[in-house]
This record gives structure tokens, C-alpha cells and sequence, in this order.
């Protein structure tokens, strides 16, 4: 499954991409499993979760135990100016850290679900879909490409940001940095696990609809086609949409949990920049990009998370399209018949869509909502507090 889908110059950079994310985990204590080459499949590993628990509880006590972030002459003079926004940036922090603790825990405590899952991947990939070409579809590539530049952009941002705006670089200030580092890392792959496996569920419903096509094609000049072949693209559909399903349920909470953590940092960043700027009346030149930069990729991150989601939504509903265009062909066999219309009717009654808690589906819509939520409440922020700014 990590194998590169082609030959060509994407097709490597993708396979290094999802090596990369495979290795990373590892070595982060977040993938807590083992693969069989005998069996072609993953199994979990004790001594994994117990490694990846010890390092990154490891990772948030140094973090919490070198904190200087709100110690710096900047931090400081802006909460003596307005107490609100230093209890803001305390709740913050809690939240931070708690995200951070329920992602990781959910994670191992779901880590059987997630293995067969996985599992069921592999098995579709090397009985199903090893032998289709997937040069044509570049979406695949440059979503995990996309993913594997996004977590590179948000570690760099941190960095920038917070060098960018300590002027006291001292042994602890860098040791919870590192750590820092390495944790936001550790949520950034783990979250990238599911994006990953939606992007694989794209494919093999892109597949199927690549299928799909040719059946209508060699049904329109006038060749035979049997109906154990549209049986057979509906199992895999099925199987599909429920491998979706049990997805969505296992990373519901992680996702809500982070891509609600990059609007309200968004949020903050800009309520506290504009005490800064117009409260305190500071001059920011430099540190003006270092803000900006953040606030772009966090919002490009966000946006990655609902485009990949969206994808394979769209791609979903081109299968009911794809089936109406055999609507178009006359004298099809009787059995054949019945196979489409089985396959309709199952779509009809069942959409690719990703439903996180119980509240909303993740897609474009959604994500246009929750952006102008965010900026409502910032609204709401500024209003509130708006006479001590």
C-alpha cells in the first residue's frame, strides 16, 4: 500500500511521502504496528503502545515544565495591558495539552479498529485494485503530497513563530521547543492517518467508477457484459462505503479536536494581535509576518482537511452519475439490468460522506461555515472585551 503507484517523478516523491509518514510514526510512538510480510498484514504491538505512550507523555512534561513562552517581555507586557487575554492563553494552553492527551489515548485505545481497518485496505489493494494503472489519477498524488508539505509548512511556521518572537533563546527555552516540536508533530501524523486512508478510499472508489465507465463504453458499441462484473464493483463499493463509515467513527473526536484547535489559534492570534498593535500602539514590522505566516497555514491546513473529505464525497456522487448513463443504452440484458439497478438503488440509499460525532459532514460547505464561525466569534471577542482594548 506504501509502494509508489507509478514510475514517474510523482509517483516516487508520493511513495517517499507515505514512507515518510510510515517511518515517522514509528519512531514518534503514534503507529503502534508491525507488518507481516508473510501474511500482508498489520498487527499491534504492546511494546509499541506502551513506547509511544512513556515518549510522548515524556514530550508533554518537558513541555509544561519548560514553558517560558509567557514570560517573554512581549507576553508580558500584553497581559498586563489586559488580564482577559492572559486567562484566554491559560485556557488555551489547558485545551492544547488536553487535545493533544485525548488524541493520543484515543489512538492507542482504538488502535484494534484502526488495525483492521488498515488491514481491509490491504487486502482491497493486493486483491482487487494492484493491477490497475493509476497514472491518471493525480489526485491521489497530490493530496498526499499535499498532506506530507502541509505538516512540513506547520512544524516550520512553529518554529518561525516562536524564534520570531522570543528574544531570550536560553538551554530551557529550546529544550520546550524541541519538545514542543516533536509533540506537534506526533498530533500532526497521527491526524494525517486518517487523511491518508480517505485519500486511499478515493482511489478505489475512482477505480470503480474507471470501471464503471468502460462497462457503459463497451455496452454502447455494441459488445457483451457480464453482470458478475457490476455485482463484483458493487461489493467493492459496499465494502468501501463501510470501511468510510467505521473511519469516520474512530477519528471523529481527533479530527473535530484539530480542526477546531487551528481556528480558535486563528481566532486568538488575531485578538491578541490586535491588542498589541492598536491597545499598546507597537510597532510590529517584523513580527507582523511571522504572524501572518501562521494564520495563512493554519488556515491552508484547515482547508486541506475539508478538500480531501470533499474529494472523495464528489467522487461518490460520480458514481450515481456514472450508473444513470446506462439509462442510455437500449436491449441490456435482463440480469445485467438487475445488477445496475442494484447498484442504483444501494446508492441511492448510501452516500460516501464522512460524518464526524454525530454533528456535521465534513465538506465544503461545512468548512465555509465553520470559517465564518470562527470569525463571528472573534467578532463576539472583540465586542466583549472591547473597552479594555
Amino acid at each position: 500500500m506504501f509502494r509508489p503507484s507509478g514510475s514517474g517523478f510523482r509517483q516516487k516523491w508520493t511513495g517517499l511521502t507515505l514512507k515518510g509518514a510510515l517511518y515517522g510514526s514509528w519512531i514518534l510512538g503514534v503507529f503502534p504496528f508491525t507488518y507481516d510480510s508473510w501474511t500482508r498484514t498489520l498487527r499491534r504491538s504492546k511494546w509499541l503502545i506502551a513506547y509511544g505512550f512513556v515518549l510522548n507523555a515524556a514530550f508533554i512534561l518537558l513541555v509544561v515544565t519548560n514553558d517560558t513562552e509567557s514570560e517573554t517581555p512581549l507576553r508580558m507586557e500584553l497581559f498586563h495591558r489586559n488580564a482577559l487575554a492572559e486567562q484566554i492563553n491559560g485556557i488555551h494552553d489547558i485545551q492544547s495539552l488536553s487535545m493533544v492527551s485525548i488524541m493520543l489515548l484515543r489512538s492507542f485505545w482504538k488502535s484494534g479498529d484502526i488495525e483492521r481497518i488498515l488491514n481491509e485496505l490491504e487486502d482491497l489493494q493486493h486483491r482487487y485494485f494492484r493491477n490497475y494503472s493509476l497514472e491518471e489519477c493525480r489526485s491521489f498524488d497530490s493530496f498526499v503530497l499535499y498532506k506530507g508539505f502541509s505538516v512540513v509548512l506547520e512544524l516550520v511556521s512553529m518554529l518561525v513563530l516562536e524564534l520570531g518572537m522570543s528574544p531570550n533563546y536560553s538551554a530551557q527555552f529550546f529544550i520546550g521547543l524541541g519538545s514542543m516540536c516533536l509533540m506537534i508533530l506526533a498530533v500532526l501524523l497521527g491526524a494525517s492517518h486518517f487523511h491518508l486512508a480517505v485519500v486511499f478510499v478515493y482511489r478505489y472508489v475512482w477505480i470503480v467508477n474507471k470501471e464503471l465507465l468502460k462497462l457503459v463504453n463497451k455496452l454502447a458499441i455494441g459488445e457483451s457484459v457480464e453482470s458478475e462484473r457490476v455485482d463484483l464493483l458493487l461489493y467493492l463499493y459496499h465494502r468501501l462505503l463501510d470501511l468510510s463509515q467505521r473511519l469516520a467513527s474512530i477519528y471523529d473526536y481527533q479530527m473535530v479536536m484539530v480542526m477546531a484547535s487551528f481556528l480558535i489559534a486563528n481566532v486568538l492570534g488575531i485578538y491578541f494581535f490586535i491588542i498589541y498593535s492598536i491597545s499598546l500602539n507597537k510597532s510590529l514590522d517584523f513580527k507582523i509576518m511571522v504572524f501572518v505566516q501562521a494564520l495563512v497555514i493554519n488556515m491552508l491546513d484547515f482547508w486541506l482537511n475539508v478538500e480531501i473529505c470533499e474529494l472523495a464525497e464528489r467522487t461518490g456522487r460520480q458514481t450515481s452519475t456514472i450508473l444513470k448513463l446506462f439509462n442510455d443504452i437500449e436491449s441490456i440484458d435482463e440480469k445485467l439490468e438487475r445488477s445496475i439497478t442494484n447498484f442504483a438503488l444501494f446508492c441511492s440509499h448510501r452516500r460516501l460522506r464522512f460524518h464526524h460525532c454525530g454533528l456535521f459532514y465534513v465538506n465544503y460547505e461545512m468548512g465555509f461555515r465553520m470559517a465564518i464561525t470562527s470569525f463571528l466569534y472573534l467578532l463576539f471577542l472583540i465586542q466583549f472585551d472591547f473597552w479594555n482594548l
